[in-house]
């Protein structure tokens, strides 16, 4: 197939594809009737200035790295942009895979009518989820210099109980040099291993502190926070994820989008359901489990069950199960108390 070029003016696109990466961009357009009227390359510092010159069009865009940022500045110049899952676009691509019949794939599938689409985040949401995410780097490198000062004193003998008393006394042992069982050399590494630790726990703190801050700030994070299980962690997460949950059709379509409904393998017009599926966002379901087991654990030590429901779930089916089945539950609430504005209300679900 000869390259087909863009016409000096400009026009004739109304629908694109945008493959982007990091500095070379492949675009693919069609007219109206299907036709390709361009397809080229871009250099990343060219490409708003060739779509500020392209009448408004419908653009679509992978829902990558850097996709959010592109969709936002292309909007701006007065184009549609709909970002999409990698995973639907690749089913649009023909034999070998390249930029070009990547943005060919993408012009195709951001025109079907079934696509769905993932709505384009503000530079506010994403900078609360980079918190989020810069938070569990940090939580993931506090857990590791824990166990690394638990595993060298062991070594030595030295072995505590489990938890932050166990840990404190480690500590203590490490910093008191009014004993010998630690060897002068050990104990310089390990004061090192203790002094990053404490600057890690500084800034996890920091971190809690700014996201704390921004669901004050925020009314729908603060309604989210009324759910028993779900604090002001959980709750600004969810709003600065699902920017729309008026996508979804209902509780369960935001349940099953975070991965949190059984996998099928149904077919002749049997069910069979298997685990749960754990696609969509693995942050926000281990959130809403560790939320589920919460109230699960609240409800055994006070003696009263957080519904009906999970109480008599409780009776017959496990205790992990049972705490899936909660978050569920709550991903569903969430989703009510998006679509209409309102706040949770225990009776509702008793």
């Amino acid at each position: 197939m000869s390259k087909v070029t863009l016409g000096r003016a400009g026009h004739g696109a109304s629908t694109i594809g945008l493959d982007i990466a990091k500095h070379v961009f492949q675009v693919h357009g069609l007219n109206a009737v299907g036709a390709v009227v361009v397809r080229r390359k871009l250099r990343r510092d060219d490409v708003a200035a060739f779509f500020r010159t392209l009448p408004p069009c419908l653009i679509g865009i992978e829902a990558c790295a850097t996709g959010h940022h592109w969709a936002r500045v292309l909007m701006a110049l007065g184009h549609e942009v709909r970002l999409m899952s990698a995973s639907y676009v690749k089913p649009y691509v023909k034999r070998q895979k390249n930029d070009a019949t990547d943005a060919e794939a993408i012009c195709e599938a951001v025109a079907r009518p079934t696509m769905r689409f993932v709505p384009v985040k503000s530079e506010e949401q994403q900078s609360v989820l980079m918190l989020h995410r810069v938070r569990e780097l940090l939580i993931r490198q506090r857990t590791m210099l824990v166990n690394a000062l638990r595993g060298h004193l062991a070594e030595f003998g030295i072995v505590t109980r489990q938890g932050i008393v166990g840990f404190g006394m480690l500590i203590a042992l490490v910093e008191d040099d009014g004993h010998n069982l630690i060897p002068p050399l050990a104990r310089s590494a390990l004061l090192s291993l203790i002094g990053q630790l404490r600057e890690v726990h500084e800034k996890v703190g920091e971190m809690d502190r700014q996201i704390h801050a921004w669901h004050r700030s925020n009314e729908l994070s603060r309604r989210l926070e009324t759910i028993p299980g779900i604090g002001p962690i959980t709750a600004s997460a969810i709003a600065a994820t699902v920017t729309d949950a008026s996508l979804f059709k209902s509780g369960r379509q935001l349940a099953a989008w975070i991965g949190l409904v059984p996998r099928q393998n149904s077919s002749g017009g049997k069910d069979r359901l298997g685990r749960i599926s754990k696609q969509g966002d693995p942050y926000l379901r281990r959130l809403l489990v560790v939320g589920a087991h919460a109230v699960l654990r609240f409800s055994r030590k006070a003696r009263v069950p957080p519904t009906r429901w999970a109480a008599e779930l409780l009776a017959k089916k496990p205790y992990n199960v049972v705490a899936v089945a909660l978050a569920n539950k709550m991903a569903r609430i969430v989703w009510a108390l998006m679509t209409t504005g309102k706040r949770f209300e225990a009776a509702a679900v008793l």
